[in-house]
């Protein structure tokens, strides 16, 4: 998949809402770090953005900004860590986690990727592309987002979810830029992040029902662990 791997069906969706408000809290905390003012902060803004469009309560949102910005007297320490390795069937697979325990994570990634196969650094990633990814929705009817991307500088340009949204594509050292310049072309930025993208993505078809479904189990049960912040997975569609 191009772009995060995400959970398809809605029942798993509605039972990973308390694990959504906590990736959330820890991408408020992180942001507030530059600033408890979302006004003056775009990351911070962007991300409370996601939380309202989710429902998080205004006082989980303001406990997590308060926290990040150092305003409660706790330290928030986590720690950005990548796993790479392969999911069954040999789909490759990159794990973004925040921990605040490198210690405890690491076991238990080793324990999930038993069904896979856990690599070394650099045995995945350079089967994908470091890029930027930013989310986006038409701010008016007519707009055009091929047009948009070459105006902007965003390299490419994908269609998002069935929500209507665009997802542009940019250098990593691009995403900000690109993200300031997409509202003059018609489109209002949502989210943005660096991610990762599959250069030579597996393609479904080549897979049985029955391993796809492997494949599917083990992405969901990553995903599923509190520490894990975002997981790309080099499955086409």
């Amino acid at each position: 998949m191009g772009a995060q791997w995400k959970a398809k069906h809605k029942d798993i969706a509605a039972n990973a809402r308390g694990r959504l408000f906590g990736k959330l809290v820890k991408d408020i905390m992180i942001a507030a770090r530059s600033g408890a003012d979302p006004a003056a902060n775009a990351r911070l803004r962007l991300v409370c953005e996601q939380a309202r469009k989710v429902s998080m309560p205004k006082e989980t949102l303001d406990r997590a900004i308060k926290k990040g910005a150092g305003l409660t007297g706790e330290a928030v320490n986590y720690e950005r860590v990548i796993y790479e390795g392969f999911a069954p069937h040999q789909v490759p697979v990159m794990v973004e986690c925040l921990t605040d325990n490198v210690n405890r994570t690491a076991p238990e990634m080793r324990v999930l990727f038993r069904k896979g196969q856990l690599g070394t650094s650099g045995s995945v990633a350079w089967d994908f592309d470091h890029v930027g990814h930013i989310e986006a929705e038409p701010a008016q009817p007519d707009a055009d987002p091929e047009l948009a991307a070459i105006e902007s500088g965003a390299q490419d340009f994908e269609p998002g979810d069935e929500d209507g949204t665009t997802r542009f594509i940019t250098d990593p050292a691009d995403v900000d830029l690109v993200s300031k310049a997409l509202p003059d072309h018609g489109f209002t930025v949502l989210a943005n992040q660096l991610a990762y993208r599959p250069k030579n993505p597996v393609n479904p078809a080549n897979l049985s029902p029955e391993q796809l479904e492997e494949v599917e189990a083990f992405l969901a049960a990553l995903d599923e662990h509190d520490d894990v912040q975002y997981l790309y997975a080099g499955l086409a569609g």
